[in-house]
This record gives structure tokens, C-alpha cells and sequence, in this order.
């Protein structure tokens, strides 16, 4: 696993220059994709507002603890995460790759729990426009609650889906000796990208499997 200097672009001055412009590029990307989650915030929150009984309903029917335990894996993950931009910071390549596989591991961890859920959702009839059955005056309203309920964490799942293929491919351009203690950009940026989904389920989890 041999190391490569890093190469400068001609539009920068410096190293230094290119890689605060790169990671100023990531920040403002992920402001782009708050404000796409944020929608979905806003309209969980206006309609939990509106029907608060119907949302609690629909919330009891989410597994907590299989919630809980995919937040812990989450939380673990952005550890193995910090800790692989700091062994690439140092220069600890084979640390590096070794973490980086860990956050492999535990993001499709979380992406198998998920599918558990979505598959028991689905034998329990309560996906929207596919096999939704629910007895009640309150039907449409927890209808809404699982349609907000799957639009946000499927978009979560597809965000980490995009950070695990990152992971992977990061992996490989540090096997290929792109990354050194002197170019981590690559590592950096995954890192906020990985970190950055890992907050949002954060607060997913209490919003969808807390409501009492």
C-alpha cells in the first residue's frame, strides 16, 4: 500500500488552499441536503401537531427497541468514522482502511435492521399505497404518520446507502496510495458526509419512535 504526493490543482495556491476549498464545497452541500430534510421536518411537525393522537397510535405500532439499537450502531459508526480521519491524519494507513471497514460494517448493520422493519411494516399492512389496512376513525391520520414515517427514513436510507458506497470507494483510494498524512481530503469529507446522516437519524429516532 505505497503513498502518493498529493497533486495540486492550478486554480489553487496552495495544498492547504485546495483542500479548505474542497471541505468548504462539502459544508455547503450538506446545507443543501438539511434544507431538503428540513422540509420533511416541517411537515412531520405541522401535521404531528394536527393529529397528536393519531401520530402517538401510529408510533406505538414502530419497534423502539430495534430504533434504539440501530441509533447505537449509528453512534458507533461515526466513532470508527473520527477515528479513521485521525489515523489518516497521522498517517496510520492500515488503521485507517481497518476503521473504515468498521464503519462499512456497522452502516449495513443499520441497513439490515431497517429492512427487518420495513418488512415486518409491510406484513403487518401498514405501508402506504401498498398494504395499508388500519381499523379506525383515525385510519387516513396514522396513514399520514407512516407516509411521513417511510418519505423520511427512506430518504435517510438512501443518504447512507450514498455514505456506505463512499466508505467503499474511499477504502479503495487509500489501498491505492491517493490518501496520506499529507491528503486526507478524501477521508474528510467522507467523514462529514457519514457524520451529517448519522445527526439526522439522531433526531429521527425520538421523533417517529419516542411519541407517547
Amino acid at each position: 500500500m505505497s503513498t502518493r504526493t498529493a497533486r495540486l490543482d492550478i486554480q489553487f495556491e496552495s495544498l492547504e488552499h485546495q483542500q479548505e476549498t474542497r471541505t468548504l464545497g462539502m459544508w455547503v452541500f450538506l446545507m443543501t441536503e438539511l434544507m431538503l430534510f428540513g422540509g420533511l421536518f416541517t411537515a412531520y411537525i405541522i401535521y404531528r401537531y394536527e393529529y397528536p393522537a393519531a401520530f402517538a397510535e401510529g408510533s406505538h405500532h414502530l419497534d423502539a427497541t430495534l430504533g434504539a439499537i440501530n441509533t447505537a450502531v449509528l453512534i458507533i459508526s461515526s466513532l470508527m468514522m473520527a477515528l479513521a480521519v485521525h489515523s489518516a491524519q497521522i498517517g496510520k494507513l492500515k488503521w485507517l482502511v481497518l476503521l473504515l471497514l468498521l464503519t462499512l460494517l456497522f452502516g449495513t448493520v443499520f441497513m439490515g435492521i431497517k429492512a427487518i422493519e420495513y418488512s415486518q411494516h409491510y406484513s403487518d399492512h401498514l405501508a402506504p399505497g401498498i398494504s395499508f389496512e388500519y381499523p379506525g376513525s383515525q385510519s387516513h391520520a396514522v396513514e399520514l404518520f407512516f407516509i411521513l414515517y417511510f418519505a423520511m427514513t427512506g430518504l435517510h436510507a438512501i443518504h447512507l446507502t450514498i455514505g456506505i458506497a463512499l466508505v467503499a470507494i474511499t477504502i479503495l483510494l487509500t489501498w491505492r496510495g491517493r490518501v496520506s498524512a499529507t491528503y486526507w481530503t478524501p477521508v474528510e469529507l467522507t467523514g462529514l458526509y457519514w457524520h451529517f446522516v448519522d445527526v439526522i437519524w439522531i433526531f429521527l429516532f425520538p421523533l417517529l419512535y419516542l411519541i407517547r
